[in-house]
């Protein structure tokens, strides 16, 4: 997508800190016999399930066009990342909502918490740079615009998912830490129900304006607003076109389809007119690198001479 972020990048480091955070969680369980740090372990390998999910949706969303799907597979993204947004909503929030109550119900009190302290301290680490990685191809995609408009507006879909997940992550990593931190200073072991409780209710939130964002565009969404006047634009620069009646954008993944229907001017015969609308073709694939497919409608006055 032209000025978009690497959205590859963004989940090759979120895989990295899940995995790295995984074997973290998993040697403290070991060391501890925790079942809980090892219900964590778990979760931290779901999510590296998740970005493995995310890979799999680009690989699939390069697919060249077939008969079958004369439009490509660029939309395949769309399904993978909503399935991910479920998977955060279910494995994530329900999961964490669960053991919340459980502690509620049946609280403990933590045993060799440094152990957990520690881990989570790491977790914030990797999370947060998997966090700034993120954000570098956000801001490139940005566009002069707010990391909430950008998130309502944007159609990379595998972005909007990392950049959700990891904001989830990373912020639930604080509650966590400082629900350990008020477990031992004050002896009450329902700090640490309550943090998993804000967990659970932070990770739901998240997934439900992800999926919201992401079925927007599994339904089918035009370009970007800005893109669309940017192409709307050079369109109309062009010295034989009088106006444009309709532009019809629908973004496919990394590429778009656009249809255009303008009146023209200046053009006499029907060469001249086949001409000029394979020039203009050609000259907005090239500015616009994300357009795939365009349809180009001409109304012309004086209506077109004989050949």
């Amino acid at each position: 997508m032209a000025g978009g972020g690497d959205s590859k990048r963004a989940i090759i480091f979120a895989l990295g800190a899940n995995f790295a955070i995984a074997v973290a969680k998993g040697v403290a369980a070991f060391v501890t016999g925790s079942t809980a740090m090892l219900a964590e372990t778990v979760h931290s390998l779901a999510d590296c399930g998740n970005q493995l999910l995310l890979l799999l949706g680009l690989r699939k969303s390069a697919l060249p066009p077939t008969d079958e799907y004369p439009l490509g597979h660029g939309k395949e993204i769309y399904f993978w990342s909503f399935l991910v947004a479920v998977m955060l909503f279910t494995v994530g929030g329900i999961y964490s909502l669960y053991e919340g109550i459980h502690k509620l119900q049946n609280p403990e009190p933590l045993r060799q918490w440094w152990w957990a302290a520690g881990v989570l301290v790491f977790a914030i680490i990797a999370e947060s740079i998997s966090m700034r990685a993120c954000l570098q191809e956000v801001t490139k995609s940005r566009n002069g615009r707010s990391i909430y408009r950008w998130f309502r507006e944007s159609r990379q879909a595998e972005l909007v998912v990392i950049f959700g997940e990891d904001l989830a992550a990373l912020l639930g990593l604080i509650f966590a830490l400082f629900a350990v931190l008020m477990s031992v200073f004050t002896g009450n072991p329902i700090w640490d129900a309550i943090g998993t409780l804000m967990i659970g209710v932070l990770l739901i939130v998240v997934a439900v304006f992800v999926a919201r964002e992401v079925k927007a565009m599994l339904i089918g969404q035009s370009l970007e607003p800005y893109r669309q006047a940017e192409i709307r634009a050079f369109i109309e620069k062009q010295p034989s076109i009088k106006h444009v009646i309709s532009l019809i954008t629908l973004q496919l993944g990394n590429e778009a389809m656009v249809s255009v229907q303008v009146e023209m001017q200046g053009l006499q015969t029907a060469q001249e007119l086949t001409d000029e609308i394979n020039r203009i073709e050609r000259a907005m694939k090239t500015q616009f690198g994300e357009i795939r497919f365009s349809f180009f409608e001409p109304e012309i006055r004086p209506a077109v001479g004989p050949n």
